[in-house]
Parts: structure tokens; C-alpha cells; sequence
């Protein structure tokens, strides 16, 4: 090995090496990095051409902020009829004093869509509040159809019951008279089913003839026939002695006037 040749073993070369901490070279060359990142990126944004857009913004915002000069036709003709910057309009002056403000539209529909929409949308609010009020009666309906068939059924098993307590004692006072045959068949309680039977076989073509009154008019013939013949009420319960006894104690021939 020549003189002039350095010996990479030896402790001249060492010494003349900067002694540097692991990593300290890679954060500062990432830190050049980001800087030099930065200013490119500022440099195109200052460098790059605005859009139509931004360059519409723009000239919007700086004519917005300025005031009309005399230069414009419309204001020359209102100065000429006596109008004054800062002056509101109209011949007293109580008119607008500010220019009418923009209503920038961000959306692709068109003129008059939202009055549109806002009509559409008051349209199907009050369907649907009729929808309501309609679902609304007819469950009140629905509830007063109810209550009125039960109040019905709840008559008709009242003068049902009435009616065979009325048969019931038809038949014994009849009896007590000696009267065997009932004046009317439905005045007393039906027959067993075998003697039903053989009288149905017998009295067939008669029965045909016969139409069955409705229950509320049976009631009121056989308390009749019961009042008139036997001075029986059905309601009090009580056979009385005359016709006198009966118009004096009874309260009265319905059974409404017997609550």
C-alpha cells in the first residue's frame, strides 16, 4: 500500500468522521422534503388559472360592494327625477332604501320548483289530515253502531225474558180459571218436544197459516190479555183484586214506568 493511499483502518481516517446519531439524517430530509412539497403546491395554487366560476364569485362580490356610478343609464334617469343616493324610492321616499339581495339558486331546478314543492307538499298534508279525520269518524261510527247493537241485543234478551215470564204465568192463572187451551198458542210456554211433535203432525196446515208476531208485539198483547183478565202485571210480579186495585197500585202498563 502506497503513502498517498489512506488507510481506511486507521485512526487518522476515523477521526476525520462526523460522529452522527441513527435517524437525525432521515427526519431532516423528510422535513426538506414536506417544506419543498408545500411551496410547490403553493406555487401552482398561485400560478394555476381560476375557473369560470370562481372568476363569476368574484366579479359578483366586487360589483356587489360597490355603489352605482352616474355612468349607469338607470340611476342617470332617477337622478333626473329628483332622486338622491341614500334616498329611499318612491315620491315620499319611503320606499326601499337597499337594493333588492340575490337569491343565489345552488340547485338545477328550475324557476318556481320550490313554490312547487311547497305546494305539493300543503297538499298531501291536508290528505293526510283528511285521511285522519275520515279514519276518525269512522271509528266513532264503528264505536255508536256498537254500543247502540249491544243496547239492541240487550232489549231483545230483556222483552225475550219478560215475555216467558209472562207465558209462564199465563198458564197458571188460565189454569186456576180452568181454562185448558190457551187463547193463543204462543200465550203459554211451549209444549215438550214429543207432544210438539205429534200436535205438529196434527195441526200442520194450520200452523202454516199462522204468522209468528215479533216478540215486542206479544209482549204487549199478553200483558194486555193478562191486565184485562186476570189484573196480573208482569212487571210488579202481583195478581190484584179488580181492575180498581190494579189502576191504583200499578204504576203502569210498560215496563219503562216500572223503573
Amino acid at each position: 500500500m502506497s503513502d498517498e493511499e489512506d488507510d481506511y483502518m486507521s485512526d487518522a481516517f476515523l477521526s476525520q468522521i462526523q460522529d452522527v446519531k441513527p435517524g437525525v439524517a432521515m427526519v431532516k430530509r423528510v422535513k426538506e422534503a414536506m417544506k419543498r412539497e408545500e411551496k410547490h403546491k403553493e406555487s401552482n395554487i398561485k400560478n394555476r388559472q381560476k375557473t369560470f366560476k370562481e372568476q363569476e364569485k368574484e366579479s359578483r362580490e366586487t360589483a356587489l360592494q360597490s355603489s352605482i356610478s352616474n355612468d349607469n343609464k338607470g340611476f342617470a334617469l332617477l337622478q333626473k327625477m329628483g332622486y338622491k343616493a341614500g334616498q329611499g324610492l318612491g315620491k315620499e321616499g319611503a320606499g326601499r332604501v337597499d337594493p333588492i339581495p340575490l337569491n343565489i339558486k345552488t340547485d338545477r331546478g328550475g324557476i318556481g320548483m320550490e313554490e312547487a314543492k311547497k305546494r305539493k307538499a300543503e297538499k298531501e298534508l291536508e290528505q293526510y289530515r283528511k285521511k285522519v279525520q275520515a279514519k276518525q269518524q269512522n271509528e266513532t261510527k264503528s264505536l255508536e253502531d256498537f254500543r247502540s247493537r249491544v243496547r239492541t241485543e240487550r232489549e231483545e234478551r230483556k222483552i225475550e225474558g219478560d215475555l216467558r215470564r209472562s207465558q209462564r204465568a199465563c198458564e197458571q192463572l188460565d189454569s186456576q180459571k180452568g181454562i185448558t187451551v190457551p187463547r193463543e198458542q204462543w200465550y203459554w210456554p211451549k209444549i215438550g218436544v214429543d207432544e210438539e211433535i205429534d200436535e205438529f203432525k196434527e195441526e200442520k196446515e194450520e200452523e202454516d197459516e199462522i204468522l209468528e208476531l215479533p216478540s215486542f208485539d206479544q209482549l204487549q198483547i199478553l200483558t194486555s190479555y193478562l191486565r184485562g183478565i186476570h189484573f196480573y202485571c208482569t212487571w210488579c210480579g202481583t195478581a190484584y183484586d179488580d181492575e180498581g186495585d190494579l189502576s191504583s197500585n200499578c204504576p203502569g202498563d210498560t215496563a219503562a214506568e216500572h223503573e
